[in-house]
């Protein structure tokens, strides 16, 4: 059988940790019923993998009311429910050049409604500067949203420098730690973060379809969809409580259980262990692709300014057509085009027709990232 080489982990995770797997077909054979519907003991045992998680998540990231975890789809829907559920008419909103869709078409939707938003121009580097951020405040200003790192170029975001800044201003700060949760060390007090959106399916090892958004306790936000929480079934409308109030529907059990599972595998290997597996990972990959004549790296060529995500154009040749090889040829997965990020793409000036991009993850290792270097080497010179 052909060995395939996992280079996608800025989209989802693989392989997870094995504890993941058991948990979730632990949950799918044995626990069954819907969290917080009943009160016999499956429906118990369901509640209990939520709130578990639950508490997984605060621990991980410092929050200290796990009340304030509301679990979700993915980030998108997380972030959604961040800026929909926070902005009002009338109000305005900063957020960078290098934002991914599920922050831009939010915000471009709010403009029906009177929202207005402005977004703060990066390096060519993918590079924000928290003075831009300043620059852009005005008086109508109640939320900056920005991604903790790019998913095109991978650069890291100063986050807890524009979080002081926000509070200077008194103005809320929502982040997107879609490629960040469980690969930085993320703490939502120090770093001034009021809203955190994160998916479960990347650097927290959970499933597909899944994710949280954590809320400061000084933020109510208004529900995007509305229907059954379990609790409160008398009221015709949701509940002011959280997680409730935003948590309508059943829950993915055997999901939110993965992810659990996922976010206390990090916190035994821990963070920085982690990040400095990557950090070797990356920094082998660029001086491996910069090494090719043909090839042009995008983004800070940094790894310690950068996570796993490393974005590359062959000369001469049609990204689509390198990704294809790759995979088709070397049994390498890239992904390859404008990853829902065409601003990015945009401001680094690969739009319209996008890059290369590989991520590497926690369980690929150097042997990997000289074979895809060796990969793209031959692909060059085609």
């Amino acid at each position: 059988m052909e060995k395939l080489i996992y280079f996608d982990n800025a989209a989802t995770t693989f392989p997870k940790p094995e504890e993941v797997y058991r948990k979730v077909d632990h949950i799918l054979r044995n626990v069954g019923g819907n969290p917080g519907r009943s009160g016999h003991r499956m429906a118990l045992s369901a509640n209990r993998v939520v709130l578990d998680a639950r508490d997984s998540v605060a621990r991980l990231f410092n929050i200290e009311d796990s009340s304030r975890v509301v679990f979700t789809s993915n980030t998108t829907e997380a972030l959604n429910i961040g800026i929909k559920g926070f902005l009002k008419p009338g109000d305005h909103a900063v957020t960078s050049s290098m934002e991914h869709s599920a922050v831009t078409r939010p915000l471009k939707v709010l403009e029906r409604i009177n929202v207005r938003h402005t977004k703060v121009k990066c390096s060519p580097e993918g590079v924000l500067e928290p003075e831009d951020i300043k620059r852009a405040i005005r008086p109508d200003t109640k939320l900056i949203v920005i991604t903790h790192a790019s998913n095109v170029t991978g650069t890291i975001n100063p986050v807890r420098e524009i979080g002081e800044i926000a509070r200077e201003k008194g103005i809320k700060l929502l982040v997107d730690a879609a490629q960040t949760g469980g690969m930085l060390p993320i703490d939502v007090e120090k770093d001034n973060i009021d809203m955190l959106a994160c998916a479960g399916h990347k650097g927290l090892f959970g499933l597909q379809g899944t994710g949280f958004l954590y809320i400061a306790p000084d933020i109510q936000l208004e529900p995007i969809k509305e229907g059954g929480t379990g609790g409160n079934p008398e009221m015709d409308v949701m509940p002011n409580n959280l997680p409730e109030r935003l948590e309508a529907g059943t829950m993915n059990t055997p999901g939110i259980g993965g992810l659990g599972e996922g976010v206390e595998f990090i916190l035994r290997e821990g963070v920085e262990k982690i990040r400095r597996h990557e950090v070797a990972l990356t920094d082998r990959l660029i001086k491996g692709l910069l090494d090719i004549k043909q090839v042009i790296v995008y983004g800070p060529k940094d790894a310690n300014k950068q996570m796993a995500v490393v974005s590359f154009n062959l000369k001469g040749k049609d990204p689509s057509d390198v990704s294809f090889v790759l995979d088709s040829s070397f049994g390498i997965m890239a992904r390859v085009g404008l990853h829902c990020a065409p601003d990015a793409h945009r401001t680094i000036g690969t739009f319209p027709q996008g890059t290369v991009r590989l991520s590497s993850g926690y369980f690929n290792t150097a042997e990997e990232v000289d074979f895809v270097v060796s990969a793209v080497k031959r692909i060059s010179s085609l």
